[in-house]
């Protein structure tokens, strides 16, 4: 079975844009402050995300914290939506767009709702739940393969960070938390 599903992750890498990881880097340098959404499983890995932008130095938070400031113009909000459309993202994304931040979502639906508020849209291509019915061709269930792929993308995109930003492995781990 651990091979079943190490061939189905090596499929999603394998379909990610050549681009992909630079549009997600840039957005993320460019951005004054940062702010990471998912709801279930995907919150988890967006949690994963901010922690390690965190470790990198950048000015992140996660929604819904007490300490999660207000977004503005030269923030960017990372949302994901693997299924495509959550109708609570939607909402947080609209009220970003609003007040002036840029949004970024992670799906495996490109064609959903939510890809519609978005400024750039990060195709991890993986089965989430919106198609995990009968005839599903993973092994794992529901939205496993996406959420998997989230995790490993986002350490990815840390290494690329670490190194756009000349930062040695010592100096993230200097920024994590002292308090477990």
């Amino acid at each position: 079975m651990s091979q079943q599903v190490l061939s189905e992750l090596s499929g999603v890498f394998t379909r990610i844009d050549e681009e992909t990881p630079r549009r997600m880097t840039t957005a993320i340098v460019q951005a004054r402050r940062i702010a990471c959404h998912g709801v279930g499983r995907e919150g988890l890995m967006m949690r994963a995300l901010a922690m390690r932008l965190m470790h990198l130095g950048f000015d992140v938070h996660v929604v819904g914290e007490v300490t999660a400031p207000p977004l503005n113009a030269g923030d960017l909000l990372i949302a994901s939506a693997g299924p495509g459309d959550l109708p609570t993202v939607n909402a947080l994304m609209t009220v970003a767009r609003n007040a002036g931040a840029r949004i970024m979502l992670i799906t495996a639906q490109p064609g959903g709702k939510a890809a519609q508020i978005a400024d750039d849209v990060i195709v991890l291509p993986a089965q989430t739940m919106a198609d995990d019915g009968e005839g599903s061709s993973s092994l794992l269930p529901m939205g496993s393969v996406f959420e998997i792929a989230m995790l490993l993308f986002f350490d990815l995109i840390a290494l690329i960070l670490r190194d756009q930003t000349d930062q040695t492995a010592d100096q993230m781990r200097r920024r994590h938390t002292n308090l477990e």
